[in-house]
């Protein structure tokens, strides 16, 4: 089948994260697969070195009629089957088929992993979300529900190597370790765990992330004396090094329409911390797979992080637990034979075929 992928995106995030990895597992598995992207050398040349051809275009405003008469060349010569646009901005971007432009027709799937206006996917044949509420939000807005797939996300589960030398990062080797990943911005409330973590004596903290509020957070953390015990790591492509290294991972965010790094720490046998926010909530049980507290409670979020340090017991069955929910639901191989099995009944549904 040839599938062409297309997102605008940021230079660094989860969404964007997902976007890479989802077309080189489409990839590894059989597919014939092209990329469309904003410019950006560390993620062109990890798909490229997976042995992907991508195209880099400006994705730009209202007056940016480059990428999409771009965009209608790059459909014509590939031909695809199916083109799976990520968030709003390639989906209005990407052409609906024509009989003008003389070529197979193709259905346009559009990934929702937000609350996004239905009206920005007008020219959407088919959505998949990845969360049920996402998908309640746009039956909610008019769509039909049988143009709608839920399909999670999936986490790869790496292989970790060696943990990372904490004495590099100025880390006790003996000291608790919580690690937390996402982008510095008011949703993933980074503040929060800052003010957690001084609740907490002992802990250190490892953020890996890159975003508009570090300065504002580093100078929180200077203020709340926690300079000793917190490391900003910046944007990091060892995810599964941090996992080894690290003790728990926390996950604060105040908004989150999924949230992969729960997934992630599932994967990697890391026990879990999380909010309440839309995404974790839909998919982790407290006290089972994860600990769950209030978005923006420093108080609940400190207890439930001295409790983990503390509780040897705990953490095993977090872990076992949060292991067994990655395998049963957000494996590699479950996502993509769902995306596959999608495409192909969509497809059959429109009489169309991916024979040349």
């Amino acid at each position: 089948m040839k599938i062409l992928q297309v997102m605008a995106g940021a230079a660094q995030g989860g969404a964007e994260t997902a976007f890479v990895d989802m077309c080189i597992a489409l990839h590894e598995a059989g597919e014939d697969i092209e990329v469309v992207t904003r410019k950006n050398p560390a993620r062109q040349a990890r798909l490229e070195a997976a042995g992907l051809k991508v195209h880099i275009l400006p994705f730009g405003g209202l007056v940016d009629i480059f990428t999409t008469l771009r965009m209608r060349k790059i459909i014509r010569e590939f031909r695809p089957h199916i083109i799976q646009t990520w968030m709003s901005r390639a989906a209005q971007r990407t052409p609906r088929w024509s009989a003008s432009e003389d070529i197979p027709r193709y259905l346009v799937v559009s990934r929702l992993g937000g609350y996004y206006k239905a009206a920005h996917f007008s020219q959407t044949d088919y959505y998949s979300t990845i969360t049920p509420d996402i998908r309640r939000h746009l039956v909610e807005a008019g769509v039909p529900d049988y143009k709608i797939r839920h399909i999670n996300n999936f986490a790869e589960l790496e292989s970790a190597g060696v943990p990372l030398d904490r004495a590099t990062l100025d880390t006790p080797e003996d000291a608790p370790l919580l690690l937390a990943l996402g982008r510095l911005h008011q949703a993933k409330a980074m503040d929060v765990l800052l003010r957690a973590v001084a609740k907490v004596p002992g802990v250190y903290l490892w953020i890996a992330g890159e975003g508009p509020d570090r300065a504002a957070l580093e100078a929180e953390s200077t203020a709340l004396g926690l300079d000793g015990r917190v490391r900003f790591l910046g944007w990091r492509d060892d995810r599964a090094a941090l996992f080894t290294t690290a003790d728990v991972c926390v996950f604060p965010s105040r908004y989150e329409p999924f949230g992969t790094v729960f997934v992630q720490a599932w994967a990697q046998r890391v026990p879990l911390i999380t909010t309440a926010s839309d995404g974790p909530r839909q998919y982790v049980h407290d006290g089972e797979d994860g600990l769950m507290v209030p978005v923006d409670d420093v108080e609940a979020l400190a207890a439930a992080i001295g409790r983990v340090v503390s509780d040897p017991v705990l953490c095993a069955q977090l872990t076992e637990n949060g292991f067994r929910r990655y395998q049963e639901e957000f494996t590699k191989a479950r996502t993509v034979s769902a995306y596959l099995a999608y495409y192909h009944e969509i497809l059959t549904r429109e009489g169309l075929t991916t024979l040349a």
